[in-house]
Parts: structure tokens; C-alpha cells; sequence
């Protein structure tokens, strides 16, 4: 990855804030804007991590965080980007999760970088009880299962 930015999309709220968000009242889904170099990593392997760390069959949910900010949501760039999630979905409705896939796939509009405390939350914040119980499996799935791609940052 080039940069990851914690923040805000999909809804139609401009510059909101956090509490906004969580207020179920601005559209918005809390987002992750990912810059990567495609010669690195493809588009289609962020989108199968993406699909293996998160739940897509729950609308409006992940685990016991409930609202539509936390609905499963691919925002596309351009055709391709939007061929390909659809590809991806198709193919997990097929062999894993039989027509369930719940996650929007529409246009990317406006991307709102959420505040800093927010960034990098998990490397400053790894003992606090949400780290522990919901970030730490999800990352041991990352390391287990898509450990060739993965490259652990050291400063």
C-alpha cells in the first residue's frame, strides 16, 4: 500500500464528523481509501482481503456494531473497478456465501478523511478492549490467510 486513510463515504453530508456519522443521519459509511501501486497488488486482491476480514451478508452491521455506517460498501473509480467488484461478488455468491452478499458496490463521489484520532487507530490503541476482542481476529485472519501479500511495517 502506498496510504490507507480512515474516513468517511458514500453518504451526503459534506465534512462530516465522527458523531455525524454515528448518528445513522448523514449516509455516510465509515471507509477505508486505500492508494496502492497496481504493479504491487491488484485491485482484485485488496477487494478478495476485503472480502475474507469482514462480513458482506449483514446490512447495516459488522459484529455488534449496528447502523448503516458500518454497511459493507466498495466505492468504484472507474468501469473496471466496478466489473471486477461485481465479479468478485458473483463468484463468493456462488462457492461461499450462496446469494447473501449484501455489499454495495456504487460510484465513489467524495471521500472525507476522518479526524486523527481515528488514523492509525489500532497501532496506538491495541490494548483497549475493541482492539482486542474485534480488530485482533481479523488481523490473525489477514497474517493466516493472506500472508504472501503481506508486509509488516517496521517503523
Amino acid at each position: 500500500m502506498i496510504k490507507v486513510v480512515s474516513g468517511y463515504a458514500g453518504g451526503w453530508l459534506p465534512n462530516p464528523t465522527y458523531e455525524d456519522v454515528c448518528s445513522d443521519r448523514t449516509g455516510h459509511a465509515e471507509v477505508v481509501q486505500i492508494t496502492f501501486d497496481p504493479n504491487v497488488i491488484s485491485y482484485r486482491t485488496l477487494l478478495e482481503v476485503f472480502f475474507d476480514i469482514h462480513d458482506p451478508t449483514t446490512k447495516n452491521r459488522q459484529g455488534n456494531d449496528v447502523g448503516s455506517q458500518y454497511r459493507s460498501i466498495i466505492l468504484y473509480h472507474n468501469e473496471e473497478q466496478r466489473k471486477i467488484a461485481l465479479e468478485i461478488i458473483d463468484e463468493l455468491n456462488k462457492t461461499k456465501y450462496h446469494g447473501k452478499i449484501v455489499t454495495e458496490v456504487v460510484p465513489f463521489k467524495e471521500f472525507y478523511p476522518a479526524e486523527d484520532y481515528h488514523q492509525s487507530f489500532y497501532d496506538r490503541n491495541r490494548n483497549y478492549p475493541y482492539c482486542r476482542v474485534v480488530i485482533d481476529p481479523k488481523i490473525r485472519k489477514l497474517m493466516t490467510n493472506h500472508s504472501r501479500i503481506i508486509k509488516i511495517k517496521t517503523s
